[in-house]
């Protein structure tokens, strides 16, 4: 019980943080929509080939770029962790009686807030620009959940990055050479049908390919459920392991301090 209590009133000290820097959110969009509308139109002809099912290349495309800003915010969570560090934030922490997983899941918590926030509007943007599905309400839902889940993953493994490296250069190093890789090797941007072979077998493996999998099957007509419940309890585990990883990572500082 204390580790929600205490993840509450911390998730509300980021939540106060969040809401003094609104310029914040502006910038964290700015990199998807401005794929969104140049990838939309530079490659809207790509959708007359095969595999694209007759849909238009932004229907295609919105699902693929909400899971990759979700991709994006996280990978950063790990330099709010170190600027806590730093600032002697988390050592005031250590001398209190918070609980200590309370410390890393009120960031996981607020990441996920600002996911939810972030595929709002792109969503919003999405449908402005076109894009149409079958199945909006129940189908927009489960993007959501697909997004929050492969973000507190990545956003989980940045934290236990951070806490293990305690270098912004590292972190943002690690996180670029992570992230660029796991979005091309995935449908974000093409359907997998037509991206060469080798490429086909290492979106097999790849969580983002799950995520954009699950969000592109929930929002059609007929709905693969049996696919995407797998994809979204295989998104969930990973996201428990991270928080794992991440807790043990700051029980190794702690133990270090």
């Amino acid at each position: 019980m204390n580790v929600l209590i205490h993840s509450w009133f911390l998730t509300a000290r980021l939540l106060r943080h969040l809401m003094r820097q609104p310029w914040y959110m502006a910038f964290t969009l700015a990199q998807p929509i401005v794929w969104m509308l140049l990838y939309g139109q530079l490659f809207r002809n790509v959708a007359m080939l095969p595999g694209f099912n007759g849909s238009s290349y932004i229907t295609f495309l919105m699902p693929g770029i909400i899971v990759m800003s979700a991709l994006m915010s996280a990978g950063w969570t790990g330099l709010g962790v170190i600027a806590d560090l730093d600032s002697g934030i988390v050592d005031r922490f250590l001398v209190s009686p918070v609980s200590r997983p309370a410390i890393v899941f009120a960031r996981l918590i607020i990441l996920a807030i600002n996911i939810l926030l972030q595929c709002a509007i792109l969503s919003g943007l999405g449908l402005i620009l076109g894009a149409r599905y079958s199945r909006e309400i129940g189908g927009f839902l489960t993007l959501f959940c697909v997004a929050i889940l492969i973000g507190v993953f990545f956003g989980g493994l940045s934290s236990a990055l951070a806490l293990s490296v305690r270098k912004q250069e590292s972190v943002v190093g690690a996180m670029n050479f992570i992230l660029l890789p796991v979005i091309f090797l995935s449908g974000t941007l093409m359907t997998t049908s037509l991206i060469p072979k080798w490429m086909q077998k290492a979106v097999l493996i790849n969580p983002v390919n799950w995520a954009d999998d699950a969000a592109r099957g929930a929002l059609q007509a007929n709905v693969p459920w049996p696919g995407v419940i797998v994809r979204l309890v295989a998104l969930m585990g990973l996201a428990v392991l991270s928080c794992w990883l991440a807790t043990n990572a700051f029980r190794s500082y702690q133990r270090s301090a």
